[in-house]
């Protein structure tokens, strides 16, 4: 991969280089000895797909006489890519759901919000604004650049909410993060890497996607970058990998475990300055400077440390070394129905009830509610995607799954509850409360479950046997 100098000299800072101590996918690392690619790679690689998806664009419209991307849109879109994922902390989405940021703006994650705050650090500490401005990048391509990383929806008005780019560039916040339907070079780089290391399939091929992009405009009016109508097979590849990877890696039962066993490392220091560390995790979240310092190192310092409030921590990580993990007591599917209504008021209940015959505490218990699906919840994102005909490329609209296939998916999201304890336990002990879960626990919801599927079944019938007549 060749980078442009300006890439490079963001890359050569402290605040990029961080990146290289934050595994890619977390506690993934202890299920999957492979999987020991970090964030720094895939920062990279997104770099190099946002810049590959602009150029590819800006070629086939230049060769149709249309001028819609110039070389300050291709950097700008480069540099957003390559930082997309400057706000991470020690390992990733776990800090966040410890260590939450006071204030997150609406509709964004803590890490996109963070990244914006650190590409603002990582200009301003390292003196590169005027380098910016000598490779033409003014205030409105910053501001440009951090828009991408963090796109805003319209407002209830449909009004444009970006100052970066006009409304004639719309299209160009769907590369790095496309808040549309989820079809970007961030999926594009982290489908094949993490599918690389994992050992696992990737049946998804981003070259076609490049080759067959286009800029159209779409039923709504608005330009949106959209794709060869034989492509959505592909498509189809794409978000059946998202779930793919989710299912068997992402959410594994062993890595779900080591996951909760670190976030409760997390949780107990978050609030002690740690030698070594100017502020405590959560001060940190406020002070890029001390936010530069934080990685997946913490652990070890955490492990090898003497401090005595540390001790506890200390205890999980060891076990974690020792593969004396959180004990899984089963899981079992259920509907979205169910978990809304059902699962937050069980989950305290539960947990007393399974606690009683063991004399543990309800705390020993963790009840997961884990959901995949094909990133838009429960919709189809291919329905929220414009493909364009060979013999009418100017024009582009949906293509409905009924019109693609019969054999595609009628649902596009499922929900999963596992139970955890947090004690070690005898292999009978864990006979006792695998039992319990299955009878009192996974019946319970799979009875729900089915009832559904047999009402949803006579209304099917129902509807069948009025046709029918």
């Amino acid at each position: 991969m060749e980078f442009h100098p300006l890439l490079v000299k963001i890359i050569d800072t402290p605040q990029f280089q961080r990146l290289r101590y934050i595994k890619q996918l977390g506690g993934a690392y202890f299920v999957y000895p492979g999987a020991s690619h970090n964030r720094f790679e895939h920062s990279l690689g997104v770099g190099y797909l946002a810049g590959e998806l602009a150029q590819a664009l800006k070629t086939k419209h230049d060769n149709e006489g249309e001028n819609l991307i110039d070389e300050k849109d291709i950097l700008s879109v480069q540099i957003a890519g390559l930082c997309h994922d400057l706000g991470h902390g020690p390992f990733s989405h776990m800090f966040e759901s410890v260590c939450p940021k006071k204030k997150v703006k609406c509709n964004s994650t803590e890490h996109e919000q963070i990244s914006i705050e650190m590409f603002d650090y990582l200009v301003e500490e390292n003196g590169l604004k005027p380098l910016m401005q000598l490779y033409g990048l003014s205030d409105p391509d910053l501001s440009f650049i951090k828009e991408m990383i963090d796109p805003k929806p319209r407002d209830k008005d449909g009004n444009w909410p970006h100052k970066g780019r006009g409304e004639d560039k719309s299209f160009l916040y769907e590369i790095v993060a496309n808040k549309t339907n989820g079809v970007d070079v961030d999926k594009f780089d982290y489908f094949a890497r993490d599918c690389h290391h994992l050992g696992m399939q990737n049946n998804f091929d981003y070259r076609r996607f490049l080759k067959f992009a286009r800029v159209c405009e779409a039923e709504d009016g608005k330009k949106h970058i959209c794709i060869r109508d034989k492509e959505v097979y592909n498509m189809y590849d794409f978000f059946h990998t998202r779930y793919c990877l989710h299912r068997r890696a992402y959410q594994h039962r062993v890595n779900k475990a080591i996951e909760i066993m670190i976030k409760d490392v997390l949780s107990k220091v978050k609030d002690i300055k740690i030698e070594g560390f100017e502020k405590t995790l959560l001060e940190s979240i406020d002070d890029m400077a001390a936010y530069t310092k934080l990685t997946d190192c913490l652990l070890q310092v955490i492990l090898f440390s003497t401090d005595e409030n540390l001790k506890e921590a200390k205890e999980i990580l060891a076990r974690i070394c020792s593969r004396d993990l959180y004990v899984f007591l089963g899981e079992t599917l259920v509907t979205i129905i169910v978990q809304v209504k059902l699962i937050s008021q069980k989950k305290t209940e539960w947990k007393k009830k399974l606690a009683e015959p063991l004399r543990l505490k309800p705390e020993d218990f963790e009840i997961e509610q884990v959901t995949i699906n094909y990133g838009m919840k429960e919709k189809n994102p291919i329905e929220k995607m414009n493909f364009y005909n060979k013999s009418d490329p100017q024009k582009a609209v949906p293509l409905p799954k009924e019109q693609v296939s019969h054999l595609l998916p009628d649902t596009f999201s499922e929900t999963f509850i596992r139970v955890y304890c947090r004690k070690s336990l005898r292999r009978a002990e864990k006979t006792q409360l695998m039992n319990w879960c299955k009878e009192n626990i996974f019946k319970t919801l799979q009875v729900i479950f089915t009832s559904r599927l047999i009402n949803s079944s006579d209304l099917s019938a129902c509807i069948c046997f009025k046709f029918i007549i």
